[in-house]
C-alpha cells in the first residue's frame, strides 16, 4: 500500500465497503459522541468521516489528535448506520473504521479557525494567508480561478488565437498607472520597470506577422486598491488580432466571455448578444459609463419641461445663456412614498448635495402629484413628465439640476441606490454590454490643454482627416470597453497603425515627435515598414473570477493578495534591503524624515 494514501478523501463510496484503505489529511474537527470519535479528515478532494471506538486499535491515537493535525488513517470502510447518513457530502454515505492512525505532523493553536466561515480582521487573514485557504469558501474559489481560466484558454484556442508570452523586465511608459521600477546593476543608474500591460509587446507581434495572439497576462501597476482591483499585480486575458474592425474583436471575445459566464455562473442567464451603447449615451442615460444593466431605470434629460416651468431654481440654472445646464430625471418605479424620497433626499445631503428634488405620483383623480416641484409646475406639467418617463400611479421621479460634467456621477450612484432600495435590481443574470464611442481627447483642467482621454494608442474615427478639421474634444475612438453588472472588465481599441496619424493624434495632446521616439520608438519605428490594421482588449481575469464566485473583494479569488497598503503580510514585503545588494545596484537611499 502507498506510503500515505490508497485514496483521497473525497472518493470513497458505498461501492468501496468492506475494503482496507489508507487516507491522510488534515483533522477538521473531533467530535467525541459518548466516547465514540469521529474525525472529520479533509484533503484537498473532500471529507471522510473516520470513526474510532473504544475497541479499536487506534483510539488512543485518535484521543490525542486536535484541529489541522495532519494524520495518515488505516481502516476499513462500512456503510453508515441508518439515520446518520450526509447526503450533502459525496462521501456521506460511507465511514471509515479507524485501526491505524499516525500523526504525520501536529498544528500549533490556531490564529483563526479553518472549521467554519466565520469572518477574521484583514491582517491576520493575510498573515497566515496558507491558513485562510484550507476554509472551503476560499479553496473553492481558487479551484474555480483554475478553472474559468484553462477554460478562457481553451476557448482561445478553439477560435485559432496563440499563446505568446511577452517580456517582464522592459523600459518604463510615461502613460498609464505609476511603473514599478527594477534597477540594472549592469546599467548604474538606468531601470527596468515591470508591464502595466503587454501594450507595446503585443502590437509589435502584430507587426511581425503574427495573426492572433493572446496571453495570461500578469500586469503591475503602482496603484491603490479598491475592492476590484490588487495593488501591485493582476492578470489579464490579454488579446491582439490582425486584419481586424471593432465589430471582428466583438465577435471575438463575446463567445468567449459567454460561453465562460455560462459554464460557471451556476445557470445564471447570460446576455446572449452583448448590446452596444455609445459612451456619451451611457453617462446620460446610466450617469456611468461601467453601466450595471440589471438595473432597469433610464434617466431622461427633461430640460425641456423645466425650462418654462415656474420652478425658479430649475429655470434660472437652463436660462444661464451659454451654460451646459441641464436637468435629468431618474424615474422610481414603485417609489411613490414620502418615506422612501425622504430617505433618498437625506442620503443626497449625505453625499455633499443640496438635496433630490421629487415628484410623487398620486392616485387618478388627483393629477396635481406631491411634493414641492409638483406644486410649483403645475398638473399639467406633471401628467407630461409622467408620460414622458413612462411611470404610474404609486412612482416617483427624482430631479437634478446643473452641470451634468459635474453631477453625472452623482446621478449614477442615485440611480443605483433607487435600484437597489426598490428592489429593481435583478441579482440573478449576468448583464453584458459594449460601451463604445470613447471621446479621443479631453479637457485637462489642470494643466489646460488637451489630452487623450482613454488610450493615446487607439485609432480616431475619420482617421487623419478628423484630426486636422475637426475640434478635438469632438473626435470620437474606435475605444470600447466590455462590461458586465456594472463591473469594467476590460478597454480595448483598434490601434492607430499609421505613422503619420499617430504623430499628428500626439501632437494635438502636446507630444512632439521627439517624445513618439524616446518613449515608443520600438512600436513607431515599427510602424514605418508596413504595419497591419490591428486590434485588441484585455479583459481582466481577476474581476471575472470575482463575479463568478459572487465576491464582493478581488481578495477573496487571489491566492497571495497584499493588503490596503500593498503589503504583504505572509511574505513580509516590501522589506528593506542590506547595504550590499544597494552597492551592487549603485544606489543611496534618501529615506523622508520621520
Amino acid at each position: 500500500m502507498h506510503a500515505y494514501r490508497s485514496h483521497t478523501c473525497g472518493q470513497l463510496r458505498p461501492e468501496n465497503a468492506g475494503q482496507d484503505i489508507r487516507i491522510s489529511g488534515w483533522v477538521h474537527r473531533v467530535r467525541d459522541h459518548g466516547g465514540v470519535l469521529f474525525i472529520d479528515l479533509r484533503d484537498h478532494y473532500g471529507m471522510t468521516q473516520v470513526v474510532a471506538d473504544p475497541d479499536s486499535p487506534a483510539f488512543k491515537s485518535a484521543e490525542k489528535v486536535r484541529s489541522e493535525w495532519v494524520i495518515r488513517v488505516d481502516g476499513k470502510v462500512r456503510p453508515r448506520p441508518a439515520g446518520t447518513e450526509n447526503t450533502e457530502l459525496p462521501t456521506g454515505l460511507i465511514e471509515v473504521f479507524a485501526t491505524d492512525i499516525e500523526v504525520l505532523s501536529q498544528a500549533a493553536e490556531l490564529p483563526l479557525p479553518v472549521f467554519g466561515d466565520t469572518e477574521y480582521p484583514e491582517d491576520i487573514r493575510l498573515r497566515y494567508r496558507f491558513l485562510d485557504l484550507r476554509r472551503e469558501r476560499i479553496h473553492k474559489n481558487i479551484m474555480k480561478r483554475g478553472q474559468i481560466i484553462n477554460s478562457l484558454r481553451r476557448r482561445m484556442v478553439d477560435q485559432g488565437f496563440f499563446e505568446f508570452q511577452t517580456p517582464i523586465l522592459t523600459a518604463s511608459s510615461p502613460e498609464g498607472a505609476r511603473d514599478f521600477l527594477v534597477p540594472s546593476r549592469i546599467h548604474p543608474g538606468k531601470f527596468y520597470a515591470l508591464p502595466q500591460a503587454p501594450q507595446q509587446f503585443k502590437q509589435l507581434i502584430m507587426m511581425s506577422g503574427f495573426d492572433r495572439y493572446f496571453q495570461i497576462a500578469a500586469c503591475f501597476r503602482d496603484e491603490d486598491a479598491r475592492a476590484d482591483r490588487s495593488p501591485g499585480e493582476f492578470y489579464q486575458l490579454d488579446i491582439e488580432m490582425s486584419f481586424v474592425t471593432q465589430e471582428d474583436v466583438f465577435n471575438a471575445v463575446e463567445p468567449v466571455l459567454r460561453g465562460v459566464f455560462e459554464e460557471f455562473g451556476g445557470g445564471l442567464p447570460v446576455t446572449q448578444k452583448f448590446p452596444h451603447i455609445a459612451y456619451r449615451d451611457s453617462i446620460r442615460w446610466y450617469g456611468s459609463d461601467k453601466p450595471d444593466l440589471r438595473n432597469p431605470i433610464k434617466m431622461q434629460d427633461v430640460s425641456d419641461t423645466f425650462r418654462n416651468a415656474g420652478f425658479k431654481l430649475f429655470s434660472d440654472l437652463l436660462a444661464d445663456v451659454g451654460g451646459k445646464a441641464a436637468v435629468w430625471a431618474i424615474p422610481a418605479p414603485t417609489g411613490g412614498s414620502r418615506a422612501f424620497c425622504d430617505r433618498m433626499n437625506i442620503w443626497a445631503q449625505s453625499q455633499g448635495q443640496a438635496g433630490l428634488g421629487y415628484i410623487i405620483f398620486k392616485e387618478a383623480g388627483d393629477e396635481t402629484g406631491a411634493g414641492p416641484i409638483a406644486k410649483r409646475i403645475g398638473p399639467e406639467l406633471v401628467e407630461s413628465l409622467r408620460q414622458k418617463l413612462n411611470l404610474n400611479v404609486g412612482d416617483a421621479a427624482f430631479f437634478i439640476g446643473g452641470n451634468p460634467d459635474k453631477f453625472y456621477k452623482f446621478a449614477g450612484e442615485a440611480r443605483n441606490r433607487i435600484g437597489e432600495e426598490l428592489n429593481l435590481t435583478a441579482k440573478d443574470r449576468f448583464e453584458f454590454c459594449w460601451i463604445v464611442d470613447f471621446p479621443m481627447y479631453e479637457w485637462n483642467e489642470e494643466e489646460k490643454k488637451v489630452d487623450f482621454s482613454h488610450n493615446p494608442f487607439s485609432m480616431p474615427q475619420g482617421g487623419l482627416e478628423a484630426l486636422e478639421t475637426k475640434d478635438p474634444l469632438d473626435i470620437l475612438a474606435y475605444q470600447y470597453d466590455i462590461v458586465c453588472n456594472g463591473v469594467e472588465l476590460s478597454s480595448g481599441a483598434i490601434r492607430n497603425h499609421r505613422p503619420e496619424v499617430m504623430k499628428k493624434a500626439f501632437e494635438i495632446a502636446g507630444y512632439p515627435e521627439s517624445v513618439l521616439i524616446e518613449k515608443f520608438g520600438g512600436m513607431y519605428r515599427a510602424f514605418q515598414y508596413g504595419a497591419p490594421p490591428h486590434g485588441g482588449i484585455a479583459p481582466g481575469v481577476d474581476r471575472i473570477v470575482m463575479l463568478l464566485c459572487n465576491e464582493p473583494n478581488i481578495r477573496e479569488v487571489v491566492l497571495f493578495p497584499m493588503n490596503q497598503q500593498a503589503e504583504d503580510l505572509l511574505m513580509g514585503a516590501p522589506s528593506e534591503v542590506g547595504p550590499k545588494q544597494l552597492r551592487e545596484l549603485h544606489i543611496r537611499l534618501n529615506l523622508p524624515e520621520a
